[in-house]
């Protein structure tokens, strides 16, 4: 379990329903279909009215499936995480593909490359995205991207593939002069917990020149709980701490911002009434 200490109590609910585009239900303790249910109902009450759980291997990606297929307010994404990638098989890979076909996977992810920690080489991070850059191409799903450390390297190759129609740089953590070469090239950041935290001036100036139709809003839960609960495990339910940091930094009212990125989602990954 994520987290010294005990997750925050429900925060006020949101003025307009958000959604959580990226989470881990697993990782937030979910096992059985009645703990994402229990978790997707502490989500509603905080306003969020829905999410997509993000497979980090396969074993958690058979399990996103099995989440999504549990509850109608939960998705699914699979892929094999960047730091997961020193040694795919072509089983390995193969399964991944069956996965990104069910009808409840809206995304492919999240892969992308992470030179922070020292799990996997650069080569074979390298080749698993491309290969994972055609499988969003070949399903036609959007790509959700995890880039740490790596913004270089993730931008170049999405040039050399030729980037699927839909891109989501999932927790982006850029400065302001990346956010507007993503925006120029149509890609959609999604906006977590660190845009809440003190230090983070130049994330905050990323957050604010997103154009509407190109932003997101996650919690990753359970980690980077956003501020005041920083170091805290989380659950999608915390999303407003997130939705109304993003909505001071832009100057607009949390309930435009909680509805332009629940729209954003819905038509970004085809779950509901704006797909």
């Amino acid at each position: 379990m994520y987290g010294r200490r005990a997750r925050p109590d429900l925060p006020e609910p949101l003025a307009a329903p958000a959604f959580d585009s990226h989470t881990h239900l697993d990782a937030c303790g979910c096992e059985t279909g009645a703990d994402v249910t229990a978790a997707m109902d502490r989500a509603a009450a905080a306003g969020v009215a829905g999410a997509v759980t993000i497979a980090d291997d396969l074993a958690a990606a058979r399990w996103a499936v099995g989440a999504a297929h549990a509850d109608p307010r939960v998705w699914a994404a699979v892929a094999l995480h960047p730091t997961r990638t020193a040694s795919v098989t072509a089983a390995d890979l193969a399964e991944i593909e069956r996965l990104a076909g069910d009808e409840r996977v809206v995304a492919v992810g999240e892969t992308g490359l992470d030179y922070y920690w020292d799990h996997s080489p650069p080569a074979a991070q390298q080749e698993a995205f491309r290969w994972h850059i055609g499988l969003a191409k070949r399903t036609g799903k959007p790509l959700m991207i995890h880039d740490r450390d790596a913004h270089d390297d993730v931008l170049r190759i999405l040039r050399e593939e030729g980037a699927p129609e839909t891109v989501v740089f999932h927790c982006f953590s850029g400065d302001a002069a990346m956010a507007r070469e993503c925006v120029e090239a149509g890609y959609v950041l999604s906006f977590a917990g660190p845009v809440t935290f003190k230090r983070n001036d130049e994330l905050r100036a990323a957050a604010a020149l997103v154009p509407e139709a190109q932003y997101l809003v996650e919690t990753d839960a359970p980690f980077l709980t956003p501020h005041p609960h920083r170091g805290r495990a989380g659950e999608p339910y915390v999303l407003p701490w997130t939705v109304r940091g993003i909505a001071a930094t832009r100057g607009e009212p949390e309930a435009r911002v909680a509805e332009t990125a629940r729209r954003n989602a819905e038509r970004v990954f085809r779950t509901g009434p704006a797909a």
